[in-house]
């Protein structure tokens, strides 16, 4: 049977980011997508432009919708933009037994605030003791833990500290991380002390918009293929990977990444430390 992926989160009308970018996605590696929109923008690869939140209980009955009918396999969560949307979420997603990525969409690309402030604690109180994988990149995990992150010591400190949130895995991206290496590093930490690095060629580009939705998306896809938690780690990886290196070179600003690419192209191998 097919497997079930939902994305909860906001609409990038130039399909780079957002639902669009997980609905590609869940699409690519087989497995049939829906959503919940918690947001709609007016963007592009230069930006956002405009932001305009959906009514909390408009969101709460899309979910209730899906869940009143769908057998949901696995499922992320992106842009939720406010407290109170956050608040919504979290409630009906408290006895979801399905794996929940979330991912804690707070700056866009161009720079454009995507979480209010006073979200930030919403998220770590309401919705970050459902998680199975938080999956932060270092400006996010900066924000998040109120820590500054410049050594690979400092990666492990703020895992541990997000750990204590309640989440089952962190993913600590690479992609901000020490940018003159040749590598892409993406440190992740299990609550049971296991550690798992996976290491993949740094691409030069600015085509990248996205990237994390896209990343968090494949993650959900391929646990709702039942892949276990460390193969479906090293498949999202995979996965970005091949988006990032083989860009489309859409729009004037940070383009999309290539959602196509993971089953078009040759895959370069990613290097597992255990």
């Amino acid at each position: 049977m097919l497997p079930i992926t939902l994305t909860i989160a906001g609409s990038d009308s130039g399909g780079g980011a957002g639902i669009q970018a997980d609905l590609k996605t869940f699409q690519e590696l087989k497995t049939f997508g829906t959503s919940v929109l918690t947001a709609v923008t007016a963007q592009n690869t230069y930006g956002v432009q405009a932001v305009y939140a959906l009514p909390e209980d408009f969101i709460v009955e899309q979910l209730q919708s899906i869940q009143s009918d769908f057998n949901v396999n696995a499922l992320k969560t992106g842009m939720l933009f406010s407290a109170s949307i956050i608040e919504a979420v979290s409630k009906q997603l408290e006895n979801v037994q399905a794996p929940i990525t979330v991912d804690p969409v707070m700056i866009a690309k161009g720079g454009a605030t995507l979480l209010q402030q006073e979200a930030v604690d919403a998220m770590i109180t309401h919705l970050f003791p459902l998680a199975t994988v938080l999956t932060p990149n270092i400006p996010e995990a900066e924000a998040l833990t109120g820590m500054k992150i410049q050594t690979y010591d400092d990666v492990e400190q703020v895992a541990k500290k997000l750990l204590a949130m309640g989440p089952e895995v962190i993913v600590m991206k690479g992609g901000h991380f020490a940018p003159e290496q040749q590598a892409a590093i993406d440190h992740i930490f299990f609550k049971n002390g296991d550690k798992l690095t996976i290491s993949a060629p740094r691409v030069q580009t600015k085509d990248t918009h996205g990237t994390g939705c896209t990343y968090s998306a494949a993650l959900t896809a391929f646990l709702a293929k039942g892949l276990p938690m460390k193969e479906a780690l090293i498949e999202a990886k995979r996965f970005i990977h091949a988006a990032i290196s083989h860009g489309l070179g859409i729009g004037h600003g940070h383009g999309p990444t290539n959602h196509f690419a993971y089953n078009t192209k040759a895959k370069v191998e990613v290097e597992i430390i255990e």
